[in-house]
């Protein structure tokens, strides 16, 4: 295949695509949890948006992920120490720390790893520069990369731009992404827009039904 007939769109092949969960923890997600953030209350935008539509979309997503066998990544912030020594000067000076002892620090229950799907703690925005998960994509064969989760414009953002700069093809789905305004949110798929396929929730979960069809066929 000439580099003219690769488009971003490019159907997702089975064995070859993974579907990236980014900072979807309790901690972020349940009102009261972020001290960082007093002002967000209960009834605040992002909890609202999160919680009636990018979970109930990641939801939909990992269903039907897990029914095609594509390849299911969490990751979170979790720190490696109690006192966080090991994190970012970045996440140090913001400050955060969420160690590794605390519940709040796992994904919410409905979109909790099952089976051996794996966890990757971070300690930066970007996902690619505090973990190995570049180095285990390429171990398991991936090839498409599809990237939900929290805050569009700023973990999600890294993930996209990075994954693209290593030459994975990447999906972000944009319903199943949140930021803590509308404004923010859709800025930043304007933004990081060039570096992957803007998708839907609906849209991806037909190609997902569609590779477990060719699975079931072969």
């Amino acid at each position: 295949m000439s580099l003219s007939d690769v488009r971003r769109d490019a159907p997702f092949r089975p064995g070859e695509t993974a579907l990236l969960l980014v900072d979807m923890q309790r901690i972020w997600l349940e009102p009261g949890l972020d001290h960082g953030h007093p002002e967000r209350g209960p009834e605040h935008y992002f909890y609202r948006e999160t919680a009636t539509r990018t979970i109930p979309n990641q939801v939909r997503l990992l269903k039907a992920a897990r029914a095609a066998g594509v390849e299911v990544i969490h990751t979170i912030i979790q720190s490696l120490t109690e006192d966080g020594r090991d994190r970012s000067l970045d996440h140090k000076m913001s400050p955060i720390n969420v160690p590794k002892s605390a519940p709040e620090g796992l994904p919410v229950p409905a979109l909790a790893p099952v089976g051996d799907e794996i966890l990757l703690p971070k300690t930066s925005s970007g996902v690619f520069n505090s973990t190995n998960l570049d180095y285990l994509l390429r171990n398991l064969g991936i090839r498409y990369l599809v990237v939900v989760g929290i805050v569009t414009d700023q973990c999600v953002d890294m993930a996209v731009r990075d994954g693209a700069d290593r030459g994975f093809m990447i999906t972000c789905v944009a319903d199943a992404c949140a930021a803590p305004t509308p404004e923010r949110h859709a800025n930043a798929l304007r933004a990081f827009g060039g570096y992957c396929w803007i998708a839907d929730t609906d849209e991806v979960v037909r190609r997902f039904e569609a590779m477990t069809r060719e699975t079931v066929v072969a």
